[in-house]
């Protein structure tokens, strides 16, 4: 039975990347500098780090300078424009309900996640979010996850990691837990689940839960 869930947050609880992409377009903007959305956006879901890292490095432009460009175009968008994926909730509902817990492990900086959670009604679906502040290695080391499990007690057999990047799969899957892989990016990762849709996460998850209350 799957009663844990440990969610990534952009890109996979909220749909993020318009959102940076369009703030990395207006910061390079400021340089006078312009890129392709689509090559933005491949950029910066390995991470948003190593896109401005990239963007940086490839215009000649000084790294700390345009990251302040981009974090204050990134916030002029609004969290209420990076709204949750459909389906996402509904998921987040259903394991409330039959006694579980949701958590975020997330490169996120605290005060945006929790930005995002308030604004969307999300924050009482989970029980606790590590965030950047909070200082673990960064995924794919499992430390933030670990840390959860050994602080809530959970069985690993009853977790799953939701991701959309291969940096969380494998996060996931060093932690001993399950692993779903949200979206159609191609991958080199072996998740033991890949969703187009939350739709379908839900209905894998009635399924296989009713499988073991049937045994």
């Amino acid at each position: 039975m799957i009663r844990y869930l440990f969610w990534d947050a952009g890109g996979t609880l909220f749909d993020t990347y318009p959102a940076v992409v369009e703030a990395c377009r207006v910061a390079l903007s400021g340089f006078g500098k312009e890129a392709p959305s689509e090559w933005v956006l491949a950029l910066c879901k390995q991470t948003t780090a190593y896109g401005l890292h990239t963007l940086a490095k490839t215009f000649s432009l000084d790294e700390e300078t345009f990251e302040q460009y981009f974090r204050r175009s990134y916030e002029d968008i609004g969290v209420q424009y990076q709204p949750p994926f459909p389906g996402v909730e509904a998921v987040c509902r259903y394991i409330c309900e039959i006694g579980g817990q949701n958590f975020i492990v997330t490169h996120r900086p605290r005060a945006s996640l929790e930005a995002l959670l308030e604004v969307h009604g999300m924050k009482s679906y989970f029980t606790a979010w590590i965030a950047k502040e909070d200082a673990y290695p960064r995924k794919p080391d499992p430390a933030a996850i670990e840390t959860l499990i050994a602080r809530y007690a959970l069985e690993r057999v009853q977790c799953m990691l939701i991701g959309d990047r291969d940096l969380d799969i494998i996060a996931g899957q060093r932690a001993g837990i399950r692993t779903c892989l949200f979206g159609s990016e191609p991958h080199t990762t072996r998740p033991d689940l890949e969703i187009a849709d939350f739709a379908a996460l839900l209905d894998w998850l009635r399924v296989e839960n009713a499988d073991v209350g049937r045994a």
